[in-house]
């Protein structure tokens, strides 16, 4: 079992950032994953006006200061940028981190950026169907192997568009979906995807709340969905790997855990090591491969405590 962190971008500072991930990289952890949004998220009570950082360009800056970190988003949202701009700049991030870079992706939720910032917030039938669409094209781009790609769709179009240098991984960067829509972002998965992120802080939903939040309920649930698409798809779904973005805190105090709980969302496992070791190791036993720890606030003292108490655990 791979674990991972999700570093907050906002309501923080660039020096509470770096100490974070050179907490990370001295550590235990193999991943460093950073939220994309342009105004914080309300779970998090943030004003509109407090710090925020543009996550593709922290991402870059981290794949300079590190060696080991594997480097992602959860998620890149699709509406706030071109997808084949997407791609260039996935294959840049890839060249210069030596191949360690993930490209997660998803049709984007939060209209009061779009609106914020004069970006069109289509309705949620178009959102996904530019996402779907956005996955084939980067996809497309992804597997060419160094030849230009044509692609007419309705919303995105390539003209011979060459994709150099490409990816350092092999056969190319993997493409990470996250979300838990059954009808069409699993749909997009199972025909366009590598990895699946089942995504903690997406579970404020009634499905959630009734299959018991982060439960192996709901993910043994979604896998079913994915295997049903798959085989719509005539494709195995064994190649797709899964992942789990788990909003967390470490806490001996049960009334400060119901707290958290209560504001972040059902998808949050809060409480003592413990606790959390065993909630991991039940998506361990199910065949997940990373869990994406994402602790609020994600400072280096917070992280050091995860690493010395959680994360040693899966060492």
């Amino acid at each position: 079992m791979k674990i991972g962190a999700s570093v907050a971008s906002y309501t923080t500072t660039w020096d509470d950032i770096s100490a974070a991930i050179e907490t990370l990289e001295a550590g235990r952890w193999d991943s460093v994953w950073f939220p994309d949004h342009f105004i914080p998220p309300s779970a998090w009570k943030g004003a509109e006006n407090e710090p925020i950082y543009e996550a593709w360009t922290l991402v870059s800056a981290v794949a300079g200061m590190t060696e080991k970190l594997r480097l992602g988003h959860l998620v890149s949202g699709n509406t706030y940028r071109n997808p084949a701009l997407v791609a260039k700049m996935a294959t840049t991030i890839d060249q210069v981190s030596r191949g360690r870079f993930t490209l997660s992706v998803g049709a984007a939720w939060l209209k009061r950026e779009h609106e914020a910032y004069g970006w069109v917030y289509p309705s949620m039938r178009e959102r996904q169907d530019r996402f779907e669409e956005a996955c084939a094209l980067i996809r497309a781009l992804f597997t060419a192997g160094g030849q230009p790609v044509d692609f007419q769709g309705r919303y995105y179009s390539l003209d011979s568009a060459p994709l150099s240098p490409g990816s350092v991984q092999e056969p190319h960067i993997p493409i990470m979906v996250g979300g838990l829509g059954e009808r069409r972002t699993l749909r997009t998965l199972a025909r366009y995807g590598d990895v699946w992120n089942l995504d903690g802080f997406a579970m404020g939903r009634e499905d959630a709340r009734r299959l018991g939040g982060m439960s192996m309920g709901l993910y043994n649930r979604k896998v079913s969905v994915i295997e049903k698409h798959c085989e719509d798809a005539g494709r195995d779904p064994g190649e797709i790997s899964h992942t789990v973005f788990m909003p967390t805190m470490l806490t001996d105090d049960q009334s400060e855990a119901d707290e958290f709980i209560e504001r972040v969302g059902p998808g949050t496992v809060a409480g003592p090591a413990g606790y959390i070791i065993e909630r991991i190791g039940e998506f361990a036993e199910a065949g997940v491969e990373e869990v994406m720890l994402a602790p609020r606030p994600s400072d280096a003292e917070s992280l050091q405590r995860l690493d010395e108490e959680v994360v040693a655990a899966f060492s």
